[in-house]
């Protein structure tokens, strides 16, 4: 994998890049759907490629893994030949899913047991372990293991767990450069900042994640708790560590003023469910602001869902019409809003790469995020 940045905004830190992948190249700023068992939900990939203009997308290890499993996984020669994505893919390491099941995992040095959602199995994860089922799943970027600490945790306990995570952060490493891409093409691996919400702490994470040197870098644990304006914070100390001339992925997040607040910070790298879970149920982004299309407000308005029509459904489905479908529990309901907010989300990222390379970021973010954070 290789990044070049191609444009920088004079009043901020926002730049657009290019990253190149044996998959595909990947333009900077970028938001990336997240298909976390092997599908976008609702979502074909004929529209994620054509229609929503995705450049990359993400699988989940810790689904992947539990459902359909490795061994399937590898007798199909890795994900892209298993569910038909062409383009590049991106893993994260399970750590998030792992520690999300606080009743059910059990952490130690050597790594995480826990028991599958599924059916209650037990399982273990280490940090060679993930690297092996991420070979073994073939996606282009992998994750390290780490562990991801609620936005509320108290300085020693996110101390302790930053630690453990550099730990397995160098054995993480150790295990990917001694061992082999398994279909043919090259992969690579990105260390995790944590750190939770604590200055010092996010310092110290982001100076050992930059002396590892590798290809590109992500930021953990924000967005989990924490006030948003804690948030900006951590992005801008931990930025200004962060080595320049390599991606810098922000894990998990998140509203479209999220998105644009940090692609100002200097964040490259982009991905959250919220598109397509509030899709599923009946909110929209647009660039006018949020709608609640199950609102009786839109039963007779037949404009576009999106004036400024940022998905090609803009052109083809009214408020009325989509509105119809959710209060009557169509599926396609689901669909078109998944697919509309995708694209809104791709369009958005979009546009500020457009305006980092005009030189007027700044000024343009100022009034679209605004404008995209209202209650229509």
């Amino acid at each position: 994998m290789t990044f070049e940045i191609q444009y920088t905004d004079s009043t901020s830190n926002a730049r657009a890049g290019k990253i190149i992948t044996n998959h595909g190249v990947i333009e900077t700023p970028i938001f990336m759907p997240v298909g976390t068992v092997a599908s976008v939900k609702a979502v074909h990939f004929h529209e994620l490629k054509d229609d929503i203009k995705a450049q990359i997308i993400l699988g989940n290890t810790y689904h992947l893994y539990l459902r359909p499993g490795i061994d399937t996984l590898e007798r199909a020669g890795g994900l892209h030949k298993f569910n038909g994505w062409e383009g590049p893919i991106l893993t994260d390491s399970g750590g998030f899913q792992v520690f999300s099941l606080s009743e059910n995992r059990k952490l130690k040095e050597e790594g995480a047991t826990f028991r599958s959602h599924i059916d209650g199995s037990k399982h273990f994860f280490t940090p060679e372990n993930v690297v092996d089922i991420q070979r073994t799943i073939g996606a282009d970027i992998t994750m390290a293991f780490d562990e991801c600490t609620p936005g509320t945790s108290d300085y020693q306990y996110a101390k302790k767990s930053m630690e453990m995570t550099h730990r397995w952060l160098e054995r993480g490493l150790k295990h990917f450069d001694v061992t082999e891409p398994k279909y043919g093409y090259s992969q690579t691996f990105f260390p995790i900042v944590q750190g939770c919400v604590y200055p010092d702490l996010r310092r110290q994470s982001a100076e050992f994640i930059a002396a590892q040197q590798r290809d590109g870098n992500a930021i953990g644990g924000l967005a989990v708790g924490e006030p948003t304006e804690k948030m900006y914070e951590m992005i801008e100390i931990v930025n200004e560590i962060l080595p320049k001339d390599k991606p810098r992925y922000l894990m998990g997040v998140g509203t479209p003023q999220n998105i644009l607040e940090s692609i100002e910070r200097g964040i490259d790298m982009f991905d959250c469910v919220m598109p397509t879970r509030n899709g599923r149920n009946g909110m929209l982004f647009t660039s006018l602001g949020i709608i609640n299309i199950r609102n009786e407000k839109w039963k007779n308005d037949f404009s576009p869902l999106d004036e400024y029509g940022t998905s090609y459904v803009d052109s083809t489905y009214s408020k009325a019409y989509l509105r119809h479908l959710f209060i009557s529990s169509e599926l396609l309901a689901m669909q078109i809003a998944s697919i509309h907010n995708l694209a809104f989300y791709l369009w958005l990222v979009g546009e500020a790469r457009k305006h980092i390379q005009a030189g007027d970021f700044s000024i343009w973010k100022k009034g679209i995020v605004e404008q995209v954070g209202r209650r229509l």
